[in-house]
């Protein structure tokens, strides 16, 4: 069953995607599209794909829904982390020697004349 919707979530993801960028830019932010000479200029194109690009988005959002709710049906609700019980016994912790360090050496006093 996951397999299959993540097939149809794939099959629209690509779809949303061919929409957005089918669409006119009515901005021209970055200067290209929506000129006259668009490949699709009229408003009933317009109309269709802002359209399917509505229907698109709500298919994404509900198979991505579906996807995360499906994988968990039927399973406990605690995690295998939360629910393993922690052992009361420890290993005993080597220490470390403590560093050798060597003597400081006192500084040589000037000379006074």
């Amino acid at each position: 069953m996951t397999t299959v919707l993540l097939t149809i979530h794939f099959l629209i993801s690509v779809g949303l995607v061919g929409t957005v960028l089918l669409q006119r830019s009515e901005g021209g932010a970055l200067g290209i599209g929506g000129g006259p000479g668009s490949m699709m200029s009229g408003r009933g194109a317009a109309n269709v794909l802002s359209r399917s690009t509505t229907v698109l988005g709500a298919l994404f959002f509900l198979t991505s829904i579906l996807l995360t709710v499906i994988p968990n049906i039927g399973k406990t609700g605690d995690s295998v982390v939360i629910g393993a019980d922690v052992p009361k016994t420890t290993a005993p912790v080597e220490t470390l020697p403590e560093p050798v360090t060597e003597p400081k050496k006192p500084k040589p006093q000037p000379e006074e004349e």
